[in-house]
């Protein structure tokens, strides 16, 4: 499972011209899921988005986490995190999960973020035609794989 993660002061996701949902301050988490995710890939990443540790604290150090300033999550699952751009130039995303294995995990992913945050967080809608947008906070932008623990 991947994820990218960018603290934002705003973001939100439109379907057919629509607002779906909203957030003010806190974080936009794109994700990917491919086939070999597990319960274990979902709980890692969403402790580990829970606690990161980008936000400022008083003396303008990235000291705080989504959880310490109490800030709101919007969760947009994302297949194009899975492709590969080995051969040639069009992406391949065959480890990409099927519909049948992602969204059970993708909604596990959400439900264990809200969780950990004690809050709910605002989602897309798996496999729309989703427009996203955000005012990127920083600029701060992290990718994290759960099969790259680093």
């Amino acid at each position: 499972m991947r994820i990218l993660i960018q603290r934002v002061t705003h973001a939100s996701v439109a379907i057919g011209g629509s607002i779906h949902s909203s957030i003010r301050g806190g974080l936009l988490i794109l994700a990917g899921i491919e086939e070999a995710d597990t319960a274990d890939d979902v709980r890692w990443l969403a402790q580990k988005a829970a606690n990161l540790r980008i936000f400022d604290d008083d003396r303008g150090v990235m000291n705080r986490s989504v959880l310490d300033t109490q800030g709101e999550v919007l969760v947009v699952s994302q297949f194009t995190l899975m492709a590969s751009t080995r051969k040639g130039n069009r992406p391949s995303y065959i480890r990409a999960a099927r519909p049948e294995t992602a969204v059970p995990l993708y909604e596990d992913f959400c439900r264990e973020l809200s969780a950990l945050l004690g809050k709910p967080v605002q989602t897309g809608s798996f496999g729309a035609d989703m427009q996203v947008e955000l005012l990127n906070d920083g600029p701060v932008t992290i990718w994290m794989d759960s099969k790259n623990r680093e």
